[in-house]
Parts: structure tokens; sequence; C-alpha cells
């Protein structure tokens, strides 16, 4: 399948990757038939997706039971009246009705919205008002159901709601008995162009109201590099990437990139994390591909690995947030694998990250994708020289890359400030070192400037993140007459350390995050509290910490 969308598809290096990776984009691309179709059509029986829950069950799908459900969604879709440009949402947690409805509503034209299971009745009005949705598709899970009918009074655009089980409500149909039921499918005559919008994400912004990233149909060939190059898959793999459906990463993950490879998507269904039982997946399974934030490997190096038979484990991908060294030191201790970073937005596909000829080192997110433009650009809008910090940002001048979105939809202010005289401006800041390699240090917003120094908050957080007091902490900045801001640690302590809360744990840790990283960045302010205030996906919210500071002063 690769060599359909590349003419060269090996790479030796760095220089050859850069030089010479390019996509071929075909007229009206669709990945439902352009990919999920021709693989059916070219090997039926090729495993697609591997599904088993928490319960159990175990399910596996070639591409053409794939092919087959969703043509069989897409009629079913069809007879419900959603066609070209409707908007729909999926709240469909891990279940595997998910591929099935994706790939039904590129299949016809359709915007398919993916929406986590934690919405209230607030953000889905919110979101039904936002964009105009039509439907929702959902698990028919009380406190999910529950939401959504709470939110139909406020959500006029909204005309159905589906359930696909394991309970189907008054007021709602019935997605089986409607799949089961449909016609015979047939393919609109013209379901897209390449610049039609065939997915839109809430973004779960650390400030005001989440922004629409609206993205083209071209944007799974965008994924090309994340799939193939970065997880480094083939159609022997079976790959796992620990995410939602409602999430970015899910798409990244467990869709685009790994079906243009031929990968075997794996995808573990539960409702509550536990680090044994992804190792029993890997060993059960024979997983061969793995990808997670490091939250996740932290928490996996903490078990007893022994007890688990995962050679079948030959690669491993890290993203989300950045890698703390020390987990990565670890892990390649225990496993003899190398965790290998990367680096992306909602709005963009991978942008960072480093690829199999790539050595990686510890806490970088890795080099420049051959697709974009990526370079730093300093406060005072010079472009930064190796070494110095600068807000991550992507060039167009030549051209609009794969895989960058379309616009924040409905929203040509917001569209404006971020992508402007051909610049996308991530908010993100890093630095690049002599080797072109990027670290990074925060978003934008966050980093602190204390006495002429410039402090990321990523890097203070890791240093205190290998203290054992500490199982979570958010770096802000605090205005000093002195020095314009110092540096706040908000700690949540672990339960072994909560009755030591008190100057001296306050200044063991001080001197712990000076021994680790510059002295200069060490917390002058320490404050310890029960849990630091989140974004319904799980980002930190550090400008609610900032605020409260402001509002006791």
């Amino acid at each position: 399948m690769l060599e359909n969308f590349l003419d060269q598809t090996t790479f030796s290096s760095q220089a050859d990757f850069m030089a010479n990776f390019k996509v071929k984009v075909p007229v009206d691309f669709n990945f439902g038939y352009d990919v999920v179709d021709r693989w059916a059509a070219e090997a039926p029986d090729k495993k697609a997706l591997c599904w088993t829950n928490d319960k159990g069950e175990h399910i596996d799908f070639t591409f053409a039971d794939i092919k087959r459900e969703s043509d069989k969604t897409a009629s079913y879709f069809q007879q419900l009246g959603i066609g070209h440009g409707d908007m729909v949402m999926l709240i469909l947690k891990r279940r595997y009705e998910f591929w099935f409805s994706i790939i039904a509503l590129h299949k016809i034209g359709a915007v398919c919205i993916p929406a986590t299971h934690l919405l209230t009745e607030k953000d889905i009005i919110y979101r039904c008002n936002a964009a105009d949705i039509k439907m929702v598709v959902a698990v028919g899970e009380d406190i999910v159901t529950g939401h959504v009918d709470r939110s139909v009074a406020d959500s006029p655009s909204l005309k159905y709601r589906v359930s696909v089980g394991p309970s189907v409500p008054e007021g709602w149909e019935d997605f089986h008995k409607g799949i089961d039921s449909a016609p015979a499918f047939v393919r609109p005559e013209h379901a897209n162009s390449n610049d039609d919008i065939s997915l839109l994400y809430f973004t779960s912004g650390t400030t005001g109201n989440p922004k629409m990233v609206a993205h083209d149909f071209t944007y799974p060939l965008g994924h090309i590099i994340t799939g193939s190059f970065w997880h480094n898959l083939n159609e022997q793999s079976l790959h796992l990437t620990l995410a939602d459906t409602g999430w970015g990463k899910a798409v990244w993950g467990k869709l685009y990139g790994q079906w243009i490879a031929g990968a075997n998507v794996f995808v573990y269904d539960f409702d509550k994390f536990t680090p044994a039982d992804v190792l029993v997946m890997i060993e059960k399974y024979h997983i061969t591909s793995f990808c997670a934030p490091p939250t996740v490997f932290r928490f996996l190096i903490r078990e007893d690995l022994s007890k688990y038979n995962i050679t079948s484990l030959k690669y491993c991908t890290i993203a989300g947030e950045a890698l703390n060294p020390k987990v990565y030191e670890e892990f390649f201790r225990i496993t003899g694998i190398k965790l290998m970073e990367g680096f992306g937005q909602t709005e963009t596909t991978l942008t960072v990250a480093t690829y199999p000829w790539v050595e990686p080192k510890p806490g970088s997110m890795g080099v420049t994708n051959p697709q974009y433009d990526v370079a730093l650009l300093t406060n005072d809008g010079r472009w930064a020289e190796d070494g110095e910090q600068g807000q991550i940002v992507i060039r167009t001048d030549k051209g609009r890359p794969l895989g960058l979105f379309k616009e924040y939809y409905r929203d040509a202010e917001k569209t404006r400030e971020a992508y402007h005289d051909n610049i996308y401006y991530t908010g993100d800041v890093a630095w690049r070192d002599e080797d072109g390699y990027f670290w990074f240090v925060g978003r934008a917003d966050d980093v602190i400037k204390s006495s002429g120094y410039r402090i990321g908050p990523f890097e203070v957080e890791s240093a205190l993140m290998t203290h054992p007091a500490v199982v979570e902490c958010a770096i802000t900045g605090v205005p000093d007459e002195v020095r314009g801001q110092v540096v706040k640690a908000t700690i949540v302590l672990a339960a072994a350390y909560k009755d030591k809360a008190g100057d001296e744990l306050v200044k063991e840790i001080q001197d712990h995050v000076k021994h680790v990283t510059a002295p200069y960045k060490y917390p002058r302010v320490v404050e310890f509290v029960d849990e630091l205030p989140k974004t319904i996906s799980g980002k930190i919210r550090r400008v609610e910490i900032r605020d409260k500071d402001k509002q006791s002063e």
C-alpha cells in the first residue's frame, strides 16, 4: 500500500529522508475507499483490527470485515439523512464501532467529530451549537446517554442519537439493528474533494473555550510518517497505541498511518488503566509495537517486568508530554528498547520525531519531519540559533504541508492569530542543539522570566519528578519585585510523604532540584496540594494556578 503514495519507501539516513520523502496525493483522496477498500480488494483476509476488552471478549476484523461493516454503517447513516458536510459526533470510548463509523463518515463525505465520554451536558451543548452537530453516536452507558439527553433541549441542530449498546434508551436509535437492516451501500457519485473538512477536533485548551480544529480529507496521508517511519510499522506488525478514541492520538496511532502501513491495530477496551493488564496484553497477543505517553511508561517500569514475557515487543514510541530522561534510561535498562519520542499537536501530524535511523537523545523530541519546514522564532522576531530558545513555528512559504490543519472552524480571527504570513505558530517553546535535535521547554505562555533567565516548566518538573516524594507537579511563575518572577512548584505528594509536608520537606525538595538541574531554576515557592487543576484531556491548567495566586495577592 505504501508504494501507492510514495516513490521511495525506505530511507537510510535523516539526510536521505529529508531529501527524498514525497507523498503522491490522489485527486479527491478518501481514506475509506483508497486505503480500507483497496486493502479489502487486494488482501481481504489480512487482519486490520484485533479488539479485546477487560471482560475477556475478543474479535478479529480483517480488511474485508472493515469494508463490509463500514459500508453497512454508511448506508445506515444515509438512511438517517446524513450526507456530505454533516457534522457527526462519536462518543465511543474504545468500542470497535468507532472504526466502522469514522470510515463510514469518510465514505459519505460527512464530518467526524471524535469526543471523549468525559464530556458533561454543558460540554455537549457547547459542541452541538458551535458546530451544528446533527447526530451523536455513543456508547449506551447511562452516564454518557444521560448527559446527551440533558443537552437535547439546548441543542437545536441535534436530530439523531444513536446507541451502539449495551443499552438503547428511549429516544435513541439502535446502531446494530440499523446497520443490519440497511440496504446495500451505494457510493456517492462525489463524496468529497481534498479540501473538504473530514475531521473536527475540539481542542482541550488550557485557556478559554475549546477551538475547533478542522482537517481536510488529505490529513490521513500526513500520518504515513507516523505509522511507517516513527512507529516503524510493516505488514507483520501488531501495534498498540494507548488512547481513547475521543482524543486526536487515536487517529495518530490506531487508524490512518497504521493501516496505510498494513499493520494490524490492537485495541484494548478498558475502563480503568492497570499497568499489569497492559503487560498481560503485550504478552498474550504478542504485540510488536507500543506507543503511550511518558506517564504510562513511568507506571510500567514500577512493575516487576520479569514476570511477563514481552519479548515480542520490538519498538516503543512516546508522545503526549515531554519525556523525563530517567524514564528512558530505566526502561532501556530493563528491556533493551529505546523509547523513540515524537512531538505534534491536534493542529498538525507528527512534526518532530526520532526515527529508526536516528539515535535518540533521552529527553529530546527528535529531529524534523520532512513534511514540515520547522523553525524556532525568538521573542524579538529572529530565527533562533542553536542553543537558543524560540517558539516552534512551521513555515509554509514553499507550500502548505500535508497534515497541517485547514482552519479553526468558524473562527477566522483565531485562525489568523495562529497562522499568518505563511507561518503557523504552535505556541510551544523549544531549543535546538548543534545536531538538529529539538528539546521541549514549555508552552510560550508558561515560560518563566526570572532575573534575566528564561525557565521552562518542563525542565524543573523533570527535576522534581526524580524526587520520591513527588507524584505530580506543576511549575509556574509568581511575581517578584526583585527578580520579576520566581519559580513556584505546586506538588502532589506521594502517600508516604503526606504527613511530612512542611518546611523540612520543602528545603529537601529545593536542594534536590538544585543538584539535578541548574541551581537558578529551583522553586523558591512550594505549595503542596491534593490535586492539580486539569483540562478534560488531563493537561495541567497552569493558568488556573497563576490566576489563583493573583487573587490571593
